[in-house]
Formats: structure tokens, sequence, C-alpha cells
């Protein structure tokens, strides 16, 4: 279908008594995704959970060919699991680390990664390098090239952070990472569904994914894609039946596929609805999504930045569907709470998501507004006539 907001609207009841604008959170779902996944659990409850999933084959096999038509790569690179942090794991733990080897990533990385690293560095006795950020906030390219050297071993970044608006250079960064064949991770909880991503383009080895919020798809989904030419560069941290096959007494074969990266059980129910979401998000189309979210967003920022007191705290060149704020004279805790009562959803992002860019601007919490594209500028001026009476 064409980008017709009367039906998006229409087929989001969600927006009917409230203003939602925690979609970095969880976005909400469409009428064909929440059908799409009652009727398989309706399914499970009439005649069985591995009776359902054996009549559900094709639904569920699609979501594999939804995703690779959304990032353009081959089904064979793409597993699914139940979110993104498991994902991201997925792919993180599966890597060699040697001692003095070093992991660059950026001053906006998210606190679930870091820790991570950090972990990897007791370990491993790794070396975890921030490349800094440019004048407008974002990773500087030109500083990643400048701080590459033979002990580099991952180039890890989150594509849009958690708070600021920031949309990271992720292709830009490709470009070095696979000058210098370094394997590269990109984190794209936030931007698959947001704005548009091709793995080919941006050049990345591995990135992973959450359904829950700019795909608009059920919660306890996600999704690893793995170039198939560096399967063999990661070992899956655990192997079940699922991901190989135990050939001998004594003797085990991987999957050839990312799958080896999955595991036996999964929420059938909600594979179905992220591949029911992919879809409807293809139907709207990629582009047309992307545009209007970020339109929406922009008007916000603008809207926002003249209320006495508001401070909006947006960095990056380019900037995607987040905007952050503050207030002069209230805590955000007390917006929330405000908004809250008035059916308008934001949440606080705090320094203890991403400890490195808020404490390097001094900034401790924020309220996060994130935009989609059902929002409406008519919601736009309700937020801003509430926070106007707080």
């Amino acid at each position: 279908m064409s980008f017709n907001i009367d039906k998006i609207r229409q087929e989001t009841p969600g927006i009917q008594n409230r203003v939602h604008l925690n979609n970095a959170g969880a976005a909400l779902m469409p009428l064909p995704v929440y059908l799409s996944v009652k009727d398989h659990l309706d399914l499970e409850l009439n005649i069985g959970g591995y009776e359902a999933a054996a009549r559900a084959k094709p639904a569920f096999e699609r979501t594999y060919d939804a995703i690779a038509e959304l990032i353009n790569c081959d089904r064979s690179e793409i597993a699914l699991v139940e979110n993104a942090t498991v994902a991201w794991q997925m792919a993180f733990y599966g890597l060699h680390f040697q001692p003095g080897d070093r992991i660059l990533t950026a001053e906006a990385e998210y606190a679930a990664n870091v820790i991570a690293y950090l972990q990897m560095a007791e370990r491993k006795g790794v070396v975890i390098d921030f490349v800094p950020s440019d004048d407008s906030g974002q990773m500087d390219v030109t500083a990643l090239e400048n701080m590459i050297d033979d002990r580099v071993k991952l180039i890890s970044v989150t594509h849009i952070p958690t708070n600021g608006g920031l949309i990271n250079p992720a292709a830009d960064i490709g470009v070095v990472a696979q000058r210098h064949g370094i394997p590269y991770l990109l984190d794209a909880c936030q931007a698959v569904g947001q704005i548009p991503i091709d793995v080919e383009a941006i050049g990345c080895d591995m990135l992973s994914a959450t359904g829950r919020k700019y795909i608009r798809g059920p919660r306890g989904t996600g999704f690893l894609y793995v170039r198939k030419g560096f399967l063999g560069e990661l070992d899956p941290p655990f192997l079940d039946l699922h991901s190989a096959r135990w050939t001998e007494l004594t003797s085990y074969e991987m999957d050839p596929s990312a799958r080896r990266f999955e595991n036996w059980e999964f929420n059938t129910a909600g594979v179905i609805g992220l591949g029911t979401a992919i879809d409807y998000l293809q139907e709207i189309g990629i582009d047309a999504a992307s545009a209007r979210l970020r339109e929406i967003a922009a008007t916000a920022r603008t809207a926002l930045s003249q209320i006495p007191g508001v401070t909006v705290q947006d960095i990056g060149a380019e900037k995607g569907g987040i905007v952050t704020f503050e207030h002069r004279d209230h805590s955000v805790d007390a917006i929330k709470a405000h908004l809250t009562d008035n059916k308008i959803n934001v949440s606080i992002t705090d320094i203890n998501s991403t400890r490195f860019d808020l404490n390097k601007r001094g900034i401790d919490r924020l309220i996060r507004s994130s935009f989609h594209y059902y929002n409406t500028e008519n919601e736009i001026d309700k937020l801003i006539d509430v926070l106007g009476k707080i």
C-alpha cells in the first residue's frame, strides 16, 4: 500500500486513547501483526504447540525471507533469536580475542555493549578504545582511520544510539573496516525499521536487531545477520540439536547457515508476527516510512526548542526519530509523570545507558520522546501544549 496515514492509524489501535512517543522502547503493533500472533496462539490452544508449528511452517520460514529483503542479504545469513541483545552477544562472544587485542567503539555506545567489552577485557585482556566524536557528535571517521593498527580486532558501533537523535555514519565506518580487513559489528537495534538498512552498502560483517521497536513487531523477537563469508570466523557461544547435528558418538556438524546461532525453542507466534510486521513495513515502503518519522521528529525538535526552559539535547550531523530534552525548572521524573497523566508516553534515558557520551556532555538524565511514522503534527501540538502547562 502507499503511505496512507489515515489507514495506518486506523490499523494502530493503541493510538486511539494516547499519544505514543516511546517507539524507541517499543512501538505499537499494527492490527495485522497482532492478529497474526493471536491466530497462531489460538492454533496452539486448539491443536498443540508442535502441531501448530508444523502447520505454520511456511509463515515461519517467510520471516527469514522478509528480513533478507529488508536488509539486502541472503536468508542463509539470518538467525532468528529472542531479542537484539542475544543477537549481538552471539556475534560478539563468538569472536576469538587474545590479550592486547583492541576494540574500537563510539563515544555514544550503548551500555549493554560496553559491559560486554569490559567483561572481555577482564577475561582476555583486550583493550577498549573510544573513537572521538566530531563536532556534530557522530563518530569521527577520520579519527577512526587514524586509530587503526594491527592490534585492532573489532570495530563495534551502535548505529542509532539510545539517546540524542544521532545516526552514526555506518557506511563510512564500513569502508574503513573493509579497507583494513577488520571485523565490523553493527548494533542496529534502533536502526532497522527507522531508516533503510542495506548490509552490502554498509559493509558490516555482523548486525543485530530487534522486532519490538521500529519494525513494530512483537516483543521477544530479534535477529542476527552474519555475512556468509564471515561465518567461519565465529564460534557460536553454545550449540544444541538445532544449531548442530550429532553425526557420530564423538562428533557433530554445525548448521552451514547462520542458524548455527539459533537454539531449539522458538516463540513461533512471535516469529510469525515479526515477519508480518516486516511485510507490513515493506508495503508502506521503508523510504516513505523513514522520511515521515524523521520529518515528524524534526518538527518536534523545533517546537520543543521554542518552549521556555526546555533544551533539546540531540546531536549528530544526521538525526533520526529520537528526540531528547530537559527542562530548566522541572525534573525529568516530574515531566514524565505529567506527560503520563495526560496520556502521552515517553521514557527517560540516563547516564547509565550511554555513560561516556552523557558524562562528556555533563548530562545525567533526559526525557526521550521517540517518534514513528504513525505520529502526527496534532500529537506534537498536544505534547507542546501539555509541556507548556507543567
